[in-house]
């Protein structure tokens, strides 16, 4: 359409425009002052609104489900849930004898959903650190780097640490498996503090966690120090030895530096130890990269490691021995460097917490699964002895030879007539007298009955008491059962 005239500056009129065919725009989002510019922009976000909602829903899902299900591990039980089920099918399968590892990453996938990879991984991981999984085979090597041979060419079985502290059924928590054809546990009862034991790293989405290794004796001892409520100190410690400045290492939440031990024996250099950080194949890499950018002056290294480390450099010829030592520390490996950052899993969310933090936590737990454990050996203690106590009246008082008895016309009768005869003894029992323990009392068996010894059983009995009164004195003084 035509443009309409136009005043100048002069204040003449310019000559109209001839018409001209012009392509039709695109239509464009009119913005009225007075519209709320949110209400346009949500207009204009249209469809991708809802992809948007979804996305933040969906990742948020999925976050949550990495940090809790997979890389973080549990404070409690210090396992990640790829670990807890490994151990806990190994568990089920236990009879002594080692199992194909094959045959145990098969099992656990019926808890783990994600795969045989991940659970062969892991496996060799717990295996390597030598605590509850006894091996045979080639699991690889920590120090040199080697990988494990094939699932199906090595085995494993629970070691007897693993059998005697990760695992009671009766105060096990167990939950349905992803399909609920099984029960897994939710943590196990580990009485030991596995997560400082064995140290944890982990990534998942907006967190990590690096959580370093730490003496066993000391553990144990710092524990003591805790139930003693004494003040305790604990620094990391590694399999694979090494040197450590952990000067700032903040409870678990700053930063340490490994370094390789390296002694000088004549001119040349031999490293003994290396950091945990690294392996022999990742640290001669890192020295051949020094050589090459003209870092260091090396004129040959031999690996030499068997059992243990055992690396020689042989320095060129004029190059003083501890000019390469420093230049070693400060160009490769031989040095590393990490930041800690302690997040665990506790009462199940994701939590920062410190090393005297998780021990106190620890020992705490330690002491509610012995009370646990002796409360239910209580338990058990005291229904032996109201049944040897109710068995001894049954053949003593000849109550199954009862006319009464013998004549009973069905076994609710039988039973009402034995209740009948041991109400004059309820007073002196610990607890009220079931039906099952009367259906019980008429299982013993005749020879059973024919070769009673009315001593033998009061021996057993007062055998029993004492067992029973050891357990309360254990109960009442818990911290010094604990220690």
């Amino acid at each position: 359409m035509a443009k309409k005239k136009t005043a100048n500056h002069s204040g003449e009129q310019e000559p109209a425009v001839p018409p001209v065919e012009e392509t039709p725009a695109v239509p464009e989002t009119v913005i009225d002052e007075e519209e709320d510019l949110s209400d346009v922009a949500e207009q204009s976000a249209g469809a991708n609104e809802l992809l948007r909602r979804m996305m933040n829903s969906n990742y948020i899902e999925y976050a949550s489900y990495v940090i809790k299900d997979r890389a973080i591990p549990d404070v409690d039980d210090g396992l990640k849930p790829v670990q807890r089920r490994i151990l806990w099918e190994m568990h089920r399968i236990d009879d002594g004898s080692y199992h194909k590892v094959a045959n145990i990453v098969g099992g656990t996938m019926k808890f783990h959903p994600h795969g045989d990879a991940s659970i062969e991984g892991a496996l060799v991981y717990l295996a390597n650190k030598e605590l509850f999984i006894d091996k045979q085979g080639n699991f690889g090597s920590i120090v040199t780097g080697d990988r494990a041979a094939a699932a199906r060419y090595i085995e494993a079985r629970l070691s007897p640490l693993g059998r005697d502290v990760l695992f009671n059924d009766d105060i096990t928590e167990l939950v349905d498996s992803y399909d609920s054809r099984n029960l897994e546990p939710v943590r196990l009862p580990i009485k030991i503090p596995s997560l400082l034991l064995m140290g944890a790293s982990g990534l998942a989405p907006g967190t990590r966690t690096d959580i370093m290794p730490h003496n066993f004796n000391e553990l144990l001892n710092a524990q003591i120090s805790v139930l003693r409520d004494e003040p305790f100190q604990l620094y990391p410690d590694f399999l694979q030895g090494g040197i450590m400045d952990a000067s700032e290492y903040e409870d678990g939440n700053g930063k340490i530096t490994l370094r390789a031990r390296i002694d000088i024996d004549g001119r040349n250099l031999i490293i003994r130890e290396i950091p945990a950080l690294t392996d022999t194949q990742k640290l001669l890499e890192s020295i051949d990269r020094a050589i090459n950018k003209s870092k260091i002056k090396i004129a040959s290294i031999h690996d030499l490691t068997a059992e243990e480390v055992c690396i020689e450099i042989v320095p060129q010829r004029g190059y003083d021995p501890q000019r390469a030592i420093q230049a070693l520390y400060k160009y490769t490996d031989c040095s590393m460097s990490l930041s800690l950052n302690m997040m665990v899993i506790r009462d199940n969310k994701p939590v920062r917490m410190t090393v005297s933090d998780v021990l106190r936590r620890n020992t705490e737990k330690l002491l509610d699964y012995l009370r646990a454990e002796l409360n239910i050996e209580i338990g058990k203690y005291l229904d032996k002895l109201l049944f040897r106590t109710l068995a001894q009246i049954f053949i003593e008082e000849r109550i199954y030879k009862d006319k009464e008895f013998e004549q009973s016309k069905d076994m609710d009768a039988a039973c009402e007539h034995i209740d009948e005869r041991l109400t004059p003894f309820y007073p002196s029992f610990i607890r009220e007298v079931t039906k099952e323990d009367i259906l019980k009392l008429m299982e013993i068996k005749m020879g059973r009955i024919l070769k009673f010894n009315s001593d033998k059983a009061e021996e057993n009995i007062a055998k029993m008491k004492s067992e029973i009164a050891e357990i309360d004195n254990h109960l009442a003084n818990i911290v010094e059962y604990t220690i």
